[in-house]
């Protein structure tokens, strides 16, 4: 399998706390322990990253992208008009028992109505305990667990070094995005043509907080490579995602490369943090590279038996 990153376009926060004015120190509490780049506050503990986690990643990112249809029902948030639906909610829902399966229902009616799949995102320390169990009886079915890592920017950031015979650019056309697409459909075995156009989209409502970068063969012109940086402004985050290789190019440091390019852009914005779901592929790579792993997130998909 090749090292990737979620597909995921739609994270951000349910109420994003801003980052106060920057200062050339800080004292912190015993066991966080901060460094200083320029003028960006490094924060580097697990339990630290993982709070500020719960605090700004958890919500729908970009609401107003045309068509979406964003609603808040108790401790969720859902979105529909994509590819397929989106549940997301805080870490401790607050509700268990018959009510937690009532809300559950009602997510899964609501894209029923539509004809829709959809996917709750789960994290490991997600609370009640109890809630993939009760997920899994509403029809909800999980797919693959991937592992929320996150690291510093600057500390990410490189001079991005791709095989000869291949160019790292930024992809800024449409043809770029539809040509990604058919990257990633090669690489996984099924069409995901779809995406093409979710990229264009969401590039045309991000007002330049999404980048794309592709990786091509020289020879042929084709994109053998490419991930993207989606930012959420407010936030002290920004969100690696695609990170998909052609079998051929693999193992060759492409991978490294793009998590280099993006994370020097997101240093040069003042961007604290880059975060990544992570595959069991690309975990080690990231790892190595000294992101922390904070948590696991595992998608639970309801899909209408009729789509099905």
């Amino acid at each position: 399998m090749p090292a990737n990153e979620s597909f995921e376009l739609t994270i951000a926060s349910f109420a994003v706390r801003r980052a106060g004015p920057k200062a050339s120190t800080r004292s912190t509490p015993a066991g966080n322990p901060v460094e200083l780049a320029g003028t960006v506050l490094r924060v580097t503990d697990g339990e630290t990253l993982l709070r500020a986690y719960d605090e700004q990643m958890r919500g729908i990112g970009n609401p107003g992208r045309p068509g979406l249809i964003v609603e808040r029902d108790g401790p969720v948030l859902r979105v529909a008009g994509q590819h397929r639906g989106f549940v997301t909610g805080l870490r401790d829902l607050g509700v268990d028992g018959p009510e937690l399966d009532a809300l559950i229902a009602r997510q899964r009616d609501y894209f029923a109505v539509r004809g829709e799949a959809v996917e709750w995102k789960t994290r490991g320390h997600d609370l009640p305990a109890g809630l993939t169990g009760r997920l899994r009886a509403a029809g909800f079915i999980p797919e693959d667990q991937e592992t929320v890592v996150i690291g510093v920017a600057a500390d990410m950031a490189g001079d991005p070094v791709v095989p000869d015979g291949a160019t790292l650019r930024e992809a800024t056309s449409d043809a770029d995005l539809r040509a990604i697409a058919a990257m990633e459909s090669a690489v996984w075995g099924e069409d995901l043509s779809y995406m093409g156009e979710e990229l264009i989209s969401r590039r045309a409502s991000a007002r330049g907080d999404i980048t794309f970068f592709a990786v091509t063969d020289d020879a042929t012109g084709q994109v053998v490579s490419a991930a993207w940086i989606i930012y959420h402004p407010g936030t002290d985050f920004a969100y690696l995602a695609g990170g998909s290789t052609l079998e051929a190019w693999r193992t060759r440091g492409i991978y490294r490369a793009l998590v280099a390019v993006r994370a020097r852009q997101a240093a040069a914005r003042g961007t604290r943090y880059v975060m990544v779901d992570a595959s069991d592929d690309s975990r080690p790579i990231l790892l190595r590279l000294g992101f922390k792993a904070v948590t696991t997130t595992t998608p639970y998909v309801w899909t209408p038996p009729a789509a099905g």
